[in-house]
C-alpha cells in the first residue's frame, strides 16, 4: 500500500483490521428482491455509492470493483470490501477507522430488509505502530469495548505470544438481534489445544470430502508476512523509467506485475477474475474472484465462488504482505483427487501448494498463518482430534514451510536439493495453537526463516 498521505515520511501500518458481518446464515436465507439489476439480491443490490458513503466514515475510497456471480469485490485505497447477499467483509489497513463503519453497515442492511445480525467477526494481527492508530483502534481493549457496546454476546481472544506475534479475535454467537432483544446462547469455546507430536502418518483419504464447501461451511486462510526480502520488496517499487506507467494506468501496471511475479499462477487463470492496483510511489493491492464450482451462482444454497486478496507494503523497516482466501482447500492432494469430479474443483490447489506459492513470491522472514473454519455438524471429540480439519491444516503448514520453498513445477529440482528457483529457503515453526470456538475451529501458527 502507499505511504500515509497525511505523513509521507512516517511508517505505514500494513497489518489490516478485518471485519465480517453476517446478516443470514447463507444466501438462501436472504429474501429475494424483485426487479433488481443483474438478478442481484440482498446486500449485493445496494448501490455502490451507498457503500462509498460508509467508507467515507472509515476513511478510504473505492478504486474499482469486480462483479462476480455470487460476490462483488471492491478494491479500496486501503485494502478491500467484499459484498455477498448475506454478508459484508471489510478489510482495511493504515490508520483507517474500520469499526466506525459498523453502525452504518447495520443501518444499510436494515434498510435492505436484513435487520438482524447472524454473526460478527473482527480480527487483526498485532499492530506494528499502535500509537499511530486513532481511537478506538489504538488498543485491543478499546476495540472490544466499542464492539461490546453494539453486540451483547461477543467474546474476545488473544491467540499467540503477548510479547511476540499474536492474533486478536472478537466474535459473537449466532442469531444476534439487538441489545434490547434476546439472543441465542452459544457454546463456550474450548481450551487451546497444546502442540502434540503426532507420529502417525497423515491419512489424506477423503480429505476433499471432509473439507469441501457446503452451504453451512465457512473457510478462511490468512498468511500474514513481515520482513520481506529485498528481492521481493523491490518488485513493488517502480523504477524511475516506469513510474509514469503506474501514475498513468495503475491497474494495467499491477496486472503486468501480477503476471511477472506469479500472482496470476496462484489459481488457474481460467477460473480467476483478477483486479489489481499499483500505488505510487510504492505498494500493491489485488482482489480475485475464483469460480471453484462450475455451477456457481445457480443455487443460493450451494456456493461456488470465493475470493483471494493480497496487499503489500514494501518499505524496508515495516515491510508487510497479506494473503487471504476463502476458497475451501484440501490440506494435500494425495489421494484426495480420487474423490473429485473433473471440472473446476479438480484444478484448485491444495493448502500446502498454495502456501508455498504465496511464500515464494513474498519471501518473508517471519509469517503468521491462520485457518478459521466452521465446525458445525462435525465431530470435535478427543478421539478424532488427530484427524481434525485444523490439525490437518497444521500439518500442511509445517509440510509447506519446513522443506525448501522452491518451485512446484515438474521441471524444478527441489526434490534433489538442486532447485533452479531464486528462492529456496526453509522455515522453522515458532508457535502452534489450535482453538475450538462455538461453531468454529482455528489453526494458528507462526514461522521464521532459518538462517
Amino acid at each position: 500500500m502507499a505511504v500515509p498521505p497525511d505523513n509521507p515520511s512516517g511508517p505505514f501500518e500494513g497489518p489490516e483490521k478485518l471485519l465480517e458481518i453476517w446478516f443470514a446464515q447463507s444466501p438462501a436465507d436472504v429474501p429475494f428482491t424483485p426487479n433488481v439489476p443483474n438478478g442481484k439480491f440482498g446486500l449485493r443490490a445496494i448501490p455502490q455509492q451507498t457503500w462509498q458513503d460508509m467508507l467515507d466514515i472509515v476513511k478510504c475510497k473505492i478504486l474499482s470493483v469486480v462483479e462476480g456471480t455470487e460476490i462483488d469485490a471492491y478494491l479500496l485505497s486501503e485494502s478491500s470490501l467484499f459484498v455477498a447477499p448475506h454478508r459484508v467483509i471489510l478489510k482495511t489497513c493504515g490508520t483507517t477507522l474500520n469499526l466506525l463503519g459498523v453502525p452504518r453497515i447495520l443501518q444499510i442492511a436494515k434498510d435492505a430488509g436484513l435487520p438482524s445480525v447472524y454473526r460478527c467477526f473482527y480480527s487483526r494481527k498485532a499492530f506494528m505502530f499502535p500509537d499511530r492508530q486513532p481511537a478506538p483502534h489504538r488498543d485491543w481493549k478499546a476495540e472490544v469495548e466499542y464492539l461490546d457496546a453494539i453486540f451483547p454476546n461477543g467474546s474476545a481472544y488473544t491467540i499467540g505470544k503477548m510479547n511476540g506475534d499474536h492474533w486478536l479475535l472478537y466474535l459473537t454467537n449466532p442469531h444476534y438481534q439487538s441489545r434490547s432483544s434476546s439472543s441465542a446462547s452459544g457454546s463456550v469455546p474450548g481450551s487451546p489445544t497444546l502442540d502434540r507430536h503426532l507420529s502417525a502418518p497423515v491419512d489424506f483419504h477423503n480429505l476433499h470430502h471432509r473439507m469441501s464447501y457446503d452451504a453451512q461451511q465457512d473457510y478462511t486462510i490468512e498468511i500474514l508476512m513481515t520482513h520481506l526480502s529485498a528481492t521481493a520488496r523491490d518488485r513493488f517499487f517502480p523504477c524511475p523509467s516506469t513510474l509514469h506507467l503506474v501514475e498513468d494506468d495503475p491497474t494495467a501496471h499491477a496486472k503486468e506485475l501480477s503476471s511477472a511475479i506469479g500472482i496470476t499462477d496462484l489459481f488457474p487463470a481460467k477460473l480467476t477474475t483478477l483486479d489489481a492496483y499499483s500505488f505510487s510511489p510504492c505498494g500493491y493491492s489485488s482482489n480475485a474472484l475464483i469460480k471453484y464450482n462450475e455451477d456457481a451462482g445457480t443455487d443460493p444454497s450451494h456456493c461456488g465462488e470465493g475470493y483471494y486478496t493480497i496487499h503489500v507494503t514494501p518499505e524496508e523497516g515495516w515491510s508487510y504482505a497479506s494473503f487471504e482466501c476463502n476458497v475451501p482447500l484440501p490440506p494435500h492432494l494425495s489421494n484426495a483427487t480420487a474423490s473429485v469430479k473433473p471440472g473446476n474443483r479438480a484444478e484448485i490447489p491444495d493448502l500446502k501448494t498454495l502456501i508455498r506459492r504465496v511464500v515464494r513470491i513474498f519471501q518473508p522472514g517471519t509469517l503468521t498463518l491462520t485457518l478459521f473454519i466452521s465446525s458445525e455438524g462435525t465431530s470435535n471429540t478427543d478421539d478424532d482430534e488427530a484427524d481434525s480439519a485444523v490439525e490437518l491444516a497444521q500439518r500442511a503448514f509445517k509440510a509447506a514451510l519446513t522443506s525448501p520453498v522452491g518451485c512446484d513445477k515438474p521441471t524444478c529440482g527441489v526434490a534433489n536439493g538442486e532447485s533452479d528457483c531464486d528462492f529456496n529457503r526453509v522455515y522453522r515453526r515458532t508457535d502452534k495453537i489450535n482453538y475450538e470456538f462455538g461453531g468454529y475451529d482455528l489453526a494458528f501458527a507462526t514461522f521464521e526463516m532459518c538462517t
